[in-house]
């Protein structure tokens, strides 16, 4: 699966930060990081579209968001710590118990289940508030994490590797749409507790939390979402197949 998000200031950040991981450890010590509070609250107003990267080696991170894309701005924390960084903002509805937030979680590699033989790859949560119209879908890259309704806690080994983490805030029934494209990749879903009567008129969605996997062409798929923020919505094109696909992701 390829995820395209039409903003090309994003782009370029990505080879900013490229062109700088080489001093990223001189970097990190000497900028002063953005205090807790006014990180958190900058966070909550422009989570329509935000990523998160953390490089290589390195436990804190860079974070980007459409609305405000002409730079990275420094993690607030380690992502070891359990809270006061933009990892455990983004997942406080996963990790927490919240009684209107309900969400399915998938991962090739399900926390607290070695061995799982799996065709996809595929890491990320569909959330969706049953107290209003609100949505969001995470996709990243950390295996084993997050356990769902537990606390949250980084895995440690994978500070030795690179991740990425993006989030976008959408409307509810872009849901079903994100359903269709993950059905082709057969992402393995180890978390549901999203009540049927949210996704009534959402077939996709309700194959992909039955565990259904597409039998009959077409084997891939090009589908569209915007992200919710009326001050400017974010185009994001989903590209997927499946493994009975003879093509690439982008013909």
């Amino acid at each position: 699966m390829a995820i395209c998000i039409d903003n090309i200031n994003i782009f370029s950040r990505f080879d900013a930060i490229a062109a700088q991981l080489e001093d990223w450890h001189d970097i990190n010590a000497s900028i002063n990081l953005f205090d807790y509070e006014e990180k958190m609250l900058k966070f909550s107003e422009l989570l329509a579209l935000a990523i998160v990267y953390k490089a290589p080696g390195q436990d804190t991170g860079k974070i980007i968001f459409a609305t405000a894309a002409g730079s990275w701005d420094n993690g607030a924390s380690a992502f070891t710590n359990n809270g006061g960084h933009s990892f455990a903002k983004t997942l406080e509805n996963v990790v927490g118990n919240h009684i209107n937030i309900k969400f399915l979680a998938y991962n090739n590699a399900p926390p607290g289940v070695p061995n799982v033989n799996t065709k996809s790859n595929s890491k990320g949560v569909i959330i969706l508030s049953t107290a209003a119209d609100s949505a969001a879908w995470i996709v990243h890259t950390v295996p084993g994490f997050p356990t769902a309704r537990t606390p949250y806690s980084w895995p440690a080994a994978e500070n030795a590797r690179g991740h990425l983490l993006i989030c976008l805030t959408i409307s509810e029934s872009q849901i079903n749409v994100i359903a269709a494209s993950l059905l082709l990749v057969q992402p393995m879903v180890h978390y549901n507790d999203i009540p049927e009567t949210e996704t009534t008129g959402m077939p996709y969605f309700n194959k992909l939390a039955g565990g259904k996997i597409p039998t009959l062409p077409p084997f891939t798929s090009r589908r569209s979402i915007r992200t919710e923020n009326a001050g400017g919505p974010v185009a994001v094109h989903i590209y997927s197949k499946s493994e009975s696909s003879k093509y690439g992701e982008h013909k």
